[in-house]
């Protein structure tokens, strides 16, 4: 059985089950379902807790023992095994199974792993695991659900906010779900229940959003022209290097501008993803980003990429910080933004 996190707290309201894997890519949300595992079982009676760390080196044996052992208080206990790699290799594949096959229903074993890839979720190992109890995915808390999910963290603690004012503390958190999560206690903190003004949250909030170079690729697909510009500011602060920004933004308009070809040619939209590894959520930006841009105005845009790739080498003019915004003119509205001035791209 597969859960969300965000359906955690239901399911173990009605029911403990032997085992749970975690796994996912967002630090807090993650370390959240394993509290509540933990909470949950030690009401259940489970008194004792066992960790367990598979790093290099360490021996399998322990996790069988711990498995048949009885806790030394005689009740029940929590057995944790941290898998930060993700793989527990040959001999630590095989440890799981046999563990699964016996195990009992005194404990409760808590399970946490990165994200993982599709291959490694169909391993016996996982399998082993998932059929003996139930996964719970972790994803991150992405920028359109991010407001809700303020709103919600307010709302624990007897707070409510405006749309605007919600907004507004997501585009200054966006990123870095644990500082997002920190800015809400001290919200908390800080203010009295009720109703939060916009200008309350913003003496209140500071400006913590964290972005990487695939925001900004994200943001030109969207066709968010403020979010693009907010992005590139933000990475512009953290001293991210244009070379790697340049990349990430020609890599999907290099594949937008393949798909764009493949369409015009009367290819099926589903394969042209697959050619290209547009896999998961990508899949519905490119889409539309497919329907908003005309093939010129990505070969436009892309002739303008090598432009700021040649700035970027000291051997063409512009400062690159500038001729990013300037592309996303061109791309966003049609704008093409000459050393004569502004002009309507054709």
């Amino acid at each position: 059985m597969s859960l969300r996190a965000e359906q955690l707290e239901a399911q173990l309201s009605k029911s403990l089950a032997s085992v749970y894997v975690i796994h996912g890519d967002e630090p807090l949300l993650a370390l959240e379902a394993a509290d509540a595992i933990r909470s949950a079982a030690r009401n259940q009676g489970c008194e004792e807790r066992e960790v367990f760390t598979a790093e290099r080196g360490f021996d399998w044996s322990e996790l069988a023992q711990a498995g048949a052992s009885q806790s030394l208080f005689g009740g029940r206990k929590i057995i944790e095994l941290r898998i930060p790699s993700g793989k527990p290799g040959t001999q630590g594949a095989a440890a799981i199974q046999a563990y699964c096959e016996r195990l009992g229903k005194e404990n409760v074993t808590l399970v946490t792993v990165p994200r993982l890839r599709k291959d490694d979720q169909n391993s016996r190992w996982f399998r082993a695991l998932a059929g003996a109890g139930i996964v719970v995915e972790v994803y991150p808390v992405e920028r359109a659900r991010l407001p809700e999910w303020i709103g919600a963290r307010l709302a624990r603690q007897g707070q409510r906010a405006a749309t605007e004012a919600l907004g507004f503390l997501a585009d200054r958190v966006e990123g870095n779900l644990l500082a997002a999560h920190q800015e809400v206690l001290k919200l908390g903190l800080l203010l009295p229940k009720g109703e939060l003004s916009a200008e309350q949250v913003d003496e209140a909030v500071a400006n913590v959003a964290r972005y990487d170079a695939y925001d900004c690729a994200a943001a030109l697909l969207a066709g968010d022209a403020a979010r693009y510009v907010r992005v590139l500011d933000g990475l512009r602060g953290e001293g991210e290097s244009p070379v790697f920004i340049l990349w990430a933004l020609a890599e999907e308009l290099r594949a937008l501008l393949r798909i764009q070809q493949g369409l015009e040619a009367g290819r099926q939209i589903e394969q042209l993803l697959r050619e290209n590894r547009v896999w998961g959520e990508r899949q519905a930006s490119i889409r539309t980003a497919a329907k908003r841009y005309r093939r010129a105005t990505l070969e436009r845009a892309l002739a303008h990429a090598a432009r700021i790739d040649r700035a970027t080498k000291g051997v063409g003019p512009g400062a690159p910080w500038d001729e990013f915004v300037s592309l996303g003119l061109e791309l966003l509205h049609g704008v093409e933004l000459t050393r004569a001035g502004p002009r309507q791209a054709g």
